[in-house]
């Protein structure tokens, strides 16, 4: 669809143009009408689908018919704030908003965007705030520090954006966008875009929203019909960073982006990298806001190849010319990897995404391939293939089978993952289940015997070095108890749990706790506490370190020195 077709001022569609789009995507056809017409919107769109226009442009209308109003008109030294206000949850992604909002927003005479980030200085951002200011854009952390300290005024918000909701809520953010939506009035009209809108953001959606408009365009199960997943199976640590060596020096690839699990394999890597030759620099949240832009920048001009980063720049790096996306550390979140790889593909372009798993990996490239519903595809490059066995990722387990799949134990449900072993003739044998004792090793009724487990005593259980108690695939020796009589409830006869009354817990009166008078702990008169002798603990019985024959004498009984 054509913006000329959207509703869009002469003004605003000049600026599109001049930034080299003319058809609008779905995303921007959907919510850019609706958005016009002053409704709360929840939108779910994937990344690079254009979003971020999406939003920008119905506040950019709102600021030119607020303009043409001459009772909305703004004087000169009084603080109005903003008209419209977009969170973000990086710092990244607010100044990706921030530069869009500039881009199309150029023949708009006079128009003020401000950006309010952690890691910046105050005394600029406070200039900014003070002044005649249309749009701001803002992470959540900083903005709470202008609000009490009274340097930003939000009462006359007419437009507020939420990008990525979810993100900002998995961060820990749900308090301070309570807190920002309490200082803008309630007339205003409310923009949230989220990955998804189930949970904790479909509730804070309720709550902010105002019989909201729904647009669903793409969701995370989607397939990325313009980016290539592939994986590649590591034996180990040395193997993957040859790996990793072989993908970079590919012809094709134009520039990477490398992500990491941490900040400090963010350094290390890129450190590494730039070592034998590779135009690299790390980017993490632990970086001073300046650097990180210096290092963005360098990215956009080209001037750097390869980017190591964290999870943190996942979202809002867009680069069209980044055509691969290489996960040498595996998310900590399944839905991270579709924003890992949403940093390639962009703009209509082609990518390919590539993730480097060793053997631990397994669960999380399980769990990604759940959420997604799709599976990656393994390669291998010539010369660097695995010389271990491929591992085996699982299906998802059907609904109502308990913990695992019952067919991956014997046909038993319900196991779930406990240890497991087999004799020799491949009976199937019970699974352990804690408690710190291995398998035994005594003769099965197989004819077969018990693989040795490679931690703790080795001893069979049985005390007599015969066959281990417990593991023979009996009917009877299942988890769940047969019948009445064999459950947890206590039997109806007088052997219940409840004590019975002649073994109350009440001490008797012969068998006191307090000591009794011919016992008490008081030293005798003959035997002084000073005198150098020893108390007795109790009647007759002689003391512990027996009778002395002088000061420092030695001992006629006990243990002598």
């Amino acid at each position: 669809m054509s913006f000329e077709t959207l509703g869009l001022s002469p003004t605003v569609l000049q600026a599109v143009k001049d930034a080299g789009y003319e058809n609008a995507t779905d995303v921007q056809a959907q919510a850019i009408p609706a958005a016009i017409a002053n409704k709360d919107l929840m939108v779910s769109s994937r990344t690079g689908s254009g979003k971020t226009a999406a939003f920008i442009l119905p506040a950019l209308e709102k600021i030119l018919a607020a303009r043409g109003d001459n009772t909305k008109r703004r004087e000169k030294g009084v603080i109005y704030g903003p008209r419209a206000l977009v969170l973000a949850p990086t710092r990244e992604l607010a100044m990706q908003v921030s530069k869009a909002a500039q881009t199309y927003g150029r023949h708009i005479p006079g128009l003020k965007v401000a950006t309010v980030l952690g890691g910046m200085p105050y005394p600029l951002q406070i200039r900014q705030l003070t002044g005649p200011l249309d749009i701001l854009i803002a992470t959540p952390g900083r903005l709470l520090d202008h609000l009490a300290s009274g340097k930003c005024v939000l009462s006359n918000v007419e437009m507020l954006v939420l990008d990525e909701a979810d993100r900002m809520l998995d961060m820990g953010f749900i308090d301070d966008i309570n807190v920002v939506t309490s200082h803008t009035p309630d007339t205003k009209q409310t923009v949230m875009f989220s990955a998804t809108f189930a949970g904790h953001v479909g509730r804070l959606a309720q709550q902010l929203l105002k019989d909201p408009q729904r647009i669903e365009v793409a969701s995370h199960t989607d397939t990325h019909e313009n980016i290539e997943q592939r994986l590649h199976w590591a034996d180990n640590p040395h193997h993957k960073d040859q790996l990793l060596e072989a993908i970079l020096a590919t012809p094709e690839l134009e520039q990477a982006v490398v992500f990491t699990s941490t900040q400090r394999d963010a350094d290390w890597l890129a450190e590494r990298l730039a070592e034998i030759g590779h135009a690299c620099a790390p980017l993490h949240g632990a970086m001073p806001q300046g650097k990180r832009n210096r290092v963005l920048m360098g990215l956009r001009r080209g001037d750097l190849r390869v980017l190591v980063a964290t999870d943190v720049a996942a979202r809002g790096i867009d680069v069209p010319t980044i055509s691969h996306v290489i996960n040498y550390g595996l998310p900590m979140k399944a839905e991270d990897y579709v924003h890992r790889i949403g940093r390639t593909g962009r703009a209509g372009r082609s990518g390919l995404a590539i993730t480097l798993g060793l053997r631990d990996d397994v669960s999380m490239i399980r769990r990604i391939q759940q959420f997604t519903t799709q599976t990656i595809p393994v390669s291998q490059i010539a010369g660097l293939e695995p010389k271990t066995q491929e591992p085996r990722i699982f299906p998802p387990r059907p609904a109502g089978q308990g913990f695992d799949r019952g067919d991956r134990f014997g046909g038993r449900p319900g196991f779930g993952n406990k240890s497991f072993r087999r004799d020799d003739n491949g009976h199937g044998g019970r699974p352990h289940h804690g408690g710190g004792k291995p398998f035994g090793h005594g003769a099965h009724p197989g004819g077969g015997r018990w693989e040795e487990r490679r931690f703790g005593d080795n001893r069979p259980l049985d005390n007599q070095g015969g066959e281990p108690r417990g593991f023979q695939n009996r009917d009877d020796r299942g988890f769940a108890p047969r019948g009445e009589g064999r459950g947890f409830q206590p039997r109806p006869d007088s052997r219940g749990f409840a004590p019975r009354e002649e073994r109350g817990f009440q001490p008797r009166d012969d068998r006191g706790f307090a000591p009794r008078d011919d016992r008490g702990f008081q030293p005798r008169g003959d035997r002084p506490f000073h005198g150098g002798g020893k108390p007795s603990f109790g009647g007759d019985r002689p003391s512990f370190g027996g009778e002395r024959r002088g000061p420092g004498g030695p001992r006629k009984g006990g243990f002598g020195r």
